[in-house]
């Protein structure tokens, strides 16, 4: 992917309007008692907390001598981040419609109930999304196509919903950031000077060991989560699908094209509409639903009428038009962050971390601290990789540490952290496609949880890291 975007380091910044870091705190801390307040404490929707955050930084922004046009194009900066993961949400929702239609979840959640058990549903689920995320590149649409039918195997397995979907996110994510076709991989990569080949071997030992720990730990909640299938359950749903769909071959024909084309390394939006276009042919050929009906499936989503409250639930998909309230969530916090760049606050904040390491262990440490507060304060993990990627590579120089140290540094942390985030793009896209609530399943998302642990813990203990302090240099002092 192309990166127009460069963040504004502490240099760049006009002097008159730079914030002290003191004055920088101010709109973190708001931005923290906003979000807080109004998501736990109210009940509140994120859009409410987010506006009140974006009035606030823009007026914190105008108090330091921003001119409105300026603060529009932090603003336009923000959402230019995000338009690739915005167009990506559209589409997934549109896909998750139009799969649902042509039969293509309807037959893995039918097939997957007769291959699956209880005990084994959850570890299994959770390498099969590694796999996949593997090979195609993406955490998202493995989850928004592979994670919505384990969704319904779980449940018709009788294993709670947040455990799914903390397991498939898990594979999903620990896939994704080992693939070379991942984005957010080639990425890391990219901004901080590192060859791609070289950051994923530097990634493996951490990733091995924090997807192994996630895997075991799901194989040990298996024995005990399922329990006994309710009696007749499993038939009941596979009668309810199979009653109302076609459940031939033909229908995985949306699936093949998907991962067809991601396997061979056509970038995630293109594929995903070629995926859209397949399900729409499904539906009409093999489903026999009229060519306009498909169309308004892709536009407004399904409610399947199958005679099983369970199932009409699980294959419910709202469509274009449902991904409504997830857009306006990531919309606004893309402009949030935007603001955050544009007024100096991000820089600043990354700028006293700078000065406040004294050892390579803890600048991975504080590397991997900034990419986590960045995914929280901007909702967009590019950012939370570009931002520290691209202001602390003079600083491992510093400490004589290779690039590979930094890009494993932002990836470990910033990566899979953001679909912790109830407001996160990630987390927002999470909780919609699986229809579990970011706050449910984080408990359960192990991979996402253990992954900047294992940085930390490798980082101080010296594993994989050289203990050289910083070097001071007559030119550093100056």
């Amino acid at each position: 992917m192309s990166l127009d975007f460069t963040p504004t380091t502490v240099d760049e910044l006009d002097p008159e309007r730079r914030p002290s870091f003191r004055l920088a705190l101010v709109p973190v801390l708001a931005v923290v008692v906003f979000l807080g307040v109004g998501s736990a404490v109210l009940g509140l929707d994120p859009h409410v907390p987010l506006l009140w955050s974006i009035v606030f930084v823009a007026a914190f922004g105008s108090y330091l001598g921003y001119s409105w046009d300026d603060l529009y194009d932090g603003i336009a900066n923000g959402l230019l981040m995000g338009l690739q993961a915005l167009l990506i949400l559209f589409t997934i929702y549109a896909l998750i419609a139009t799969w649902v239609d042509a039969g293509t979840i309807p037959a893995m959640m039918y097939y997957g109930l007769e291959l699956l058990t209880p005990a084994v549903f959850l570890p299994v689920a959770a390498v099969l999304a590694a796999v996949v995320a593997f090979a195609i590149g993406s955490s998202w649409t493995t989850v928004g196509t592979l994670g919505v039918a384990f969704v319904g195997i779980g449940a018709g397995l009788g294993v709670p919903d947040p455990m799914t979907v903390g397991a498939v996110i898990s594979g999903a994510y620990a896939g994704d950031k080992q693939s070379p076709l991942s984005d957010t991989t080639n990425l890391a990569a990219g901004v901080t000077n590192t060859p791609l080949y070289d950051h994923i071997h530097r990634m493996r030992t951490g990733t091995a060991v924090a997807f192994g720990i996630a895997v075991a730990s799901f194989a040990a909640l298996g024995l005990r989560a399922g329990g006994e299938i309710p009696a007749g359950r499993v038939a009941e749903i596979q009668t309810a699908l199979s009653g109302t769909f076609e459940l031939s071959p033909l229908v995985f024909l949306p699936l093949l094209v998907t991962f067809g084309l991601a396997l061979r390394g056509y970038p995630a939006l293109p594929t995903l509409v070629a995926g859209v276009f397949a399900g729409v042919g499904t539906a009409v050929f093999v489903q026999g639903t009229g060519f306009v009906a498909a169309w308004e499936v892709f536009l407004n989503g399904i409610e399947p009428a199958t005679g099983t409250e369970l199932v009409d639930e699980l294959l419910a998909a709202g469509g274009l038009t449902g991904s409504a309230w997830t857009i306006t969530v990531v919309v606004a916090a893309l402009a949030l962050g935007g603001l955050l760049e544009k007024t100096g606050t991000l820089a600043v904040l990354a700028h006293r971390l700078s000065q406040g390491v004294r050892s390579s262990g803890g600048l991975i440490v504080g590397t991997g601290i900034s990419a986590i507060l960045i995914n929280a304060l901007t909702a967009q993990q590019y950012m939370s990789i570009v931002l520290p990627g691209m202001t602390l590579r003079n600083l491992y120089e510093e400490f004589s540490l290779e690039s590979d140290q930094l890009s494993r540094a932002v990836e470990a942390a910033g990566t899979p952290t953001g679909a912790l985030i109830p407001w996160h793009a990630g987390g927002v896209f999470m909780a919609s496609a699986t229809g579990v609530p970011t706050l449910e399943y984080a408990p359960y998302y192990l991979f996402g949880l253990l992954s900047p642990l294992v940085l930390f813990a490798m980082a101080l203990t010296g594993r994989g890291v050289p203990t050289e302090r910083r070097i001071e240099t007559a030119q550093h002092a100056d």
